[in-house]
């Protein structure tokens, strides 16, 4: 992990086209600004994680090995 310091009004660039720049600083609180392309997806760690575990659970509903291979070999004797 890198670490900066940085002061209101700093910023930080990533690549050529990414900036984050500190907004505020609070006593318990730092507001940043970001700057990318659209294509850039941003989300907060906690949003970011909740998404991937909504993911999980979709994933886990889907059909299972087991009955993919049952489909199979139904769909492999109606055709015999």
């Amino acid at each position: 992990m890198l670490v900066f310091s940085r002061k209101k009004d700093d910023g930080i660039v990533i690549g050529s086209d990414i900036e984050i720049k500190i907004i505020s600083i609070g006593r318990d609180t730092v507001k940043i600004g970001i700057s990318a392309p659209r294509h850039v997806t941003i989300h907060r760690k906690e949003i970011y994680l909740a998404i991937e575990e909504e993911n999980r659970k979709a994933a886990a509903k889907s059909i299972s090995a087991s009955q993919l291979d049952l489909i199979k070999s139904l769909v492999q004797k109606k055709k015999k």
